[in-house]
């Protein structure tokens, strides 16, 4: 067994996510589900080398603990896809809402459109294993909040206003956010600060930006031309000011 095809049409998440698993056991490395809207949970935990193509919009919590597969959603995506994931690639051909990269701990997502609030917030990395949310377009407050680690690259595409949403990098101690464009030092949150990212800098984020561009059959090279800055932790510990010592 190689492709699986499984029809979601009315069916409820518990029994899809059954159908999955029960194809990734018998050694399925292609599963291909048609007809999704909104069936929460798809692939989460799963684990192995097997791609799951998924025609429609799935709910909350897409690979949530995945560690390995491959998900590449063909529409836009509910909260958190991401959440909590071990290893592994999400594509989303689309826009996603809140929550995107949730406690992320491992593995690629890449959303082509724009996501909701609390992007990447609680990324975390231990040691070679660095979790990569790229953001094709726009976000909202809050992104990278409490981020322990891992990088957030948000290409704004195409180019908008400098950001304004307030709360940008809210605790960060760990990671990076790399942003296409500028940023307004007042939508910094508490914590935050922002430089420009050096051409050395830029080496890590050019491959991203390819691999981005080749998912979703766009031209890189207005997204390498452009210029970046960078938002990092201005202290390990940035919250504390804010705690009262007797």
């Amino acid at each position: 067994m190689s492709c699986v095809r499984i029809d979601a049409k009315g069916m409820h998440y518990t029994p899809l996510n059954k159908a999955i698993r029960e194809a990734v056991a018998a050694g399925a490395r292609e599963i291909e589900i048609d007809n999704v809207m909104g069936q929460r949970f798809i692939a989460d935990g799963l684990k192995g080398d097997v791609t799951l193509v998924i025609n429609g919009i799935p709910g909350g919590d897409l690979g949530m603990f995945m560690s390995g597969p491959t998900c590449i959603v063909r529409g836009n995506c509910d909260h958190a896809p991401g959440n909590t994931m071990d290893s592994g690639l999400i594509v989303i051909h689309g826009s996603a809402g809140d929550a995107v990269a949730h406690s992320m701990r491992g593995g690629r997502v890449f959303v082509r459109d724009s996501i909701g609030y609390r992007g990447g917030i609680h990324m975390k990395q231990y040691r070679d294993k660095r979790p990569v949310l790229v953001i094709g377009g726009g976000f909202r407050a809050f992104l990278g909040e409490y981020m322990a680690g891992g990088l957030i690259l948000a290409l704004g595409n195409p180019p908008s206003l400098p950001i304004r949403e307030r709360g940008l990098g809210s605790g960060i101690h760990g990671g990076k956010i790399v942003i296409r464009g500028d940023v307004d030092d007042a939508s910094l949150g508490v914590g935050a600060r922002k430089t420009p990212v050096s051409r050395e800098e830029m080496e890590e984020v050019v491959p991203l930006i390819r691999e981005f561009t080749g998912y979703f059959d766009l031209d890189p090279d207005p997204l390498l031309d452009d210029a970046y800055v960078q938002i990092q932790p201005s202290s390990s510990r940035p919250f504390a000011s804010k705690y009262t010592w007797e």
